[in-house]
């Protein structure tokens, strides 16, 4: 369960260990950013599942408008750490990772929205990162990962510094692959972790989703229990750390969601706006399974857009040359899709989407 993007994104974890926020701070400048007047911070978030802390960013607009890249491992980041930001109460966006990935997958998105006058926060979520993917399909990811999306809200609205930054009536969310999961129950949305079964008994070969099934079932046999009812005893958990929606959220921009454990009553208690992006050719989560699925289920749909050709890798940020050389397969697109001005449409739509959810002015 949840299992999507872990194979792949397995292997990046232990390639960008290193990547420590100190070394991000420190990392050199450029000056060949597409972006300008954007700033970036690294911040500690209580993790309500550990106890412990988890990392991230935010990214803001700044009174500094002189371009400039920060590189960040194989990572080229149109922001620059520590100049000053613009003052005034500004809309947030939490932005959340798919399986294996980084607080840094997206940040195309994140500088792009800042530099049009958002506050974007990004974050690592704990046992599902690119350190470490031990909890995926368990009850500490699948209920741990709204949680911290929420306690990330909490966090910068009671920070001194960023509250005054930021209007707690303007908050959205966006998600890819897990993050879009992630984005849905944190506006709401129920799932039904029973369909995770019904899917692997239609599609036993799928390797993406069910590629822990077996582990899943020595689980379930250990404890005298079935795989469905193994997976009623994680449903019946899934409020243990608190309730997965948060009612400040009021828009969730979705890219290629793991949705294939919603029903048709997982959105009944859905009132914010909801833009779903997926590709065509998805060979991680099977479109007619998962976005196509809830397209519509969703009451609250605003907006959808199918990428031509395109598989799942696509909504990762545009790779530069040293990340194509560490995970080639999650670089390289099919025939005819162009990942960079696929990005400038999915920052325009994000953009447009928020800033019509939010109730912002168009500028």
């Amino acid at each position: 369960m949840l299992t999507a993007t872990l194979s792949a994104t397995a292997r990046p974890r232990r390639l960008l260990r290193w990547m420590a926020p100190i070394l991000f701070l420190l990392a050199p400048l450029a000056l060949a950013a597409p972006a300008t007047g954007v700033g970036m911070a690294p911040i500690r978030i209580p993790d309500p599942v550990s106890g412990g802390q988890t990392d991230g960013f935010v990214f803001y607009p700044s009174t500094d408008a002189t371009p400039g890249t920060t590189t960040l491992g194989p990572y080229e980041v149109a922001a620059k750490p520590g100049v000053p930001a613009v003052p005034g109460a500004k809309p947030l966006v939490v932005i959340s990772h798919g399986n294996g990935g980084s607080r840094l997958g997206h940040h195309d998105l994140a500088t792009f929205l800042a530099s049009h006058g958002f506050i974007v926060a990004t974050l690592n979520h704990p046992k599902d990162d690119f350190e470490d993917t031990s909890g995926v399909g368990h009850i500490e990811v699948l209920a741990g990962r709204p949680l911290q999306v929420k306690s990330t809200i909490s966090m910068l609205l009671a920070d001194p510094h960023w509250k005054t930054l930021i209007d707690p009536d303007r908050i959205g969310v966006a998600g890819f692959s897990a993050g879009g999961y992630t984005s849905l129950m944190v506006v709401g949305a129920r799932p039904q972790f029973s369909r995770f079964v019904d899917f692997c008994e239609q599609y036993p070969k799928d390797e993406n989703v069910c590629g822990k099934l077996a582990e899943f079932q020595k689980e379930a046999d250990k404890d005298g229990l079935t795989l469905r009812q193994l997976m009623q005893r994680t449903q019946d958990q899934l409020y243990r750390y608190g309730d997965t929606a948060d009612p400040r959220v009021k828009a969730a921009f979705v890219m290629a969601p793991l949705s294939l454990i919603f029903d048709a009553h997982s959105f009944d208690t859905v009132h914010a706006p909801i833009y779903l992006y997926y590709g065509q050719n998805d060979r991680v989560l099977r479109p007619d399974a998962n976005a196509r699925h809830i397209q519509p289920l969703i009451h609250t749909l605003v907006g959808v857009k199918e990428v031509p050709k395109a598989d799942h890798w696509v909504f990762l940020v545009p790779c530069t040359p040293a990340l194509m050389k560490e995970i080639p397969e999650l670089c390289s697109d099919p025939a005819g899709v162009d990942r960079k001005q696929v990005h400038a449409q999915i920052d325009a739509d994000a953009l447009a989407f928020f800033r019509q959810s939010l109730h912002l002015p168009a500028h």
